[in-house]
């Protein structure tokens, strides 16, 4: 059994849990969130907290314990307090502005890239060069950081490119210069 698996979530006061089958839902003051789990670990409501048990003692079963109770917990933290990811935009005209449901964004190409934002996601520009996205659905945040930086990923050479904050990007040294002159 998962070590992980055994820890029971613990739901924090204000944050609403419901259990339909393989659906788990979650509402709480920062939204909803419902998915859908495998049939191989069943879920339960106990007072103010979820458990997780295996259906079976399979092979394939095994691994989703721990990971059913991790994505449990992500929702309850969603709902209740959210997510955010930072990126930082480097390069000389690069910038990002929101407009109404759509980040605009300059980088380098012949035209602006509008990227709209789905449901449940909002972002934030500073200083045009940080975006900050805030969402209660970690995985979706995950996937829309990643598609934004997949707009201009950092290059190695000057550097210039969408980075998430904190992210180290390994620089080379480009030319040599002409050697025989």
């Amino acid at each position: 059994m998962s070590r992980i698996g055994k820890k029971p979530v613990e739901i924090p006061q204000g944050v609403d849990a419901r259990i339909d089958g393989l659906f788990v839902t979650l509402k709480g003051p920062k939204g909803e969130i419902v998915k859908e789990f495998s049939p191989k670990v069943s879920i339960a409501k106990e007072g103010n907290t979820l458990h997780v048990s295996l259906a079976d003692d399979g092979r394939i079963s095994r691994p989703l314990h721990g990971l059913t109770r991790t994505l449990i917990a992500n929702m309850v933290e969603g709902v209740s307090r959210g997510f955010q990811k930072v990126l930082e935009i480097n390069g000389v005209g690069y910038r990002a502005q929101v407009q109404g449901k759509n980040l605009v964004m300059t980088l380098g190409f012949s035209h602006p890239i509008q990227y709209p934002f789905p449901e449940g996601i909002t972002a934030a520009v500073d200083k045009q060069t940080v975006i900050t996205l805030t969402g209660s659905d970690k995985e979706l945040l995950g996937q829309v950081a990643a598609d934004i930086r997949a707009f201009r990923p950092p290059e190695p050479y000057k550097g210039k490119g969408i980075r998430y904050k904190g992210e180290v990007v390994r620089r080379k040294a480009g030319k040599a210069g002409k050697a025989g002159k």
